[in-house]
């Protein structure tokens, strides 16, 4: 079992900036294939970033590309999504997804461990 745990959501104006941290415990986490995903109110839950264990394979929604940036500390069993340029689309529930393998995918049904999630509210 891996338990997730998100933080650093919260408000922020159009074009700022925002960190978000997810803390993972439980099984050994270092060679977990990790995600973020983010769902609106009345949307599916899509994906938008993910991370190989050693950090060198990341992949992007094309919606985020260039603006988002996910990165993982595995000494501190952390992964981070750094979102500049903020748009009020962005504005959704973000949920950390760890995958029981180290395969990459940008499917959330392949994730076989999620967190609460952090609310994200971006305003114009």
């Amino acid at each position: 079992q891996v338990q997730l745990v998100e933080s650093g959501g919260g408000l922020v104006q159009a074009g700022g900036s925002l960190r978000l941290s997810c803390a993972a415990s439980g099984r050994t986490f270092s060679s977990n294939f990790m995600g973020w995903f983010r769902q609106a109110p009345g949307k599916e839950r899509d994906f938008v970033a993910a991370i190989s264990w050693s950090g060198g394979t990341t992949l992007y929604a094309n919606s985020v590309k260039g603006r988002f940036t996910i990165s993982r500390d595995n000494a501190k069993n952390t992964v981070y999504l750094q979102m500049n340029s903020l748009k009020p689309e962005d504005t959704a529930l973000y949920y950390c997804a760890a995958r029981s393998d180290s395969w990459a995918s940008r499917d959330k049904g392949r994730y076989d461990y999620w967190g609460q999630g952090t609310q994200v509210t971006v305003s114009s």
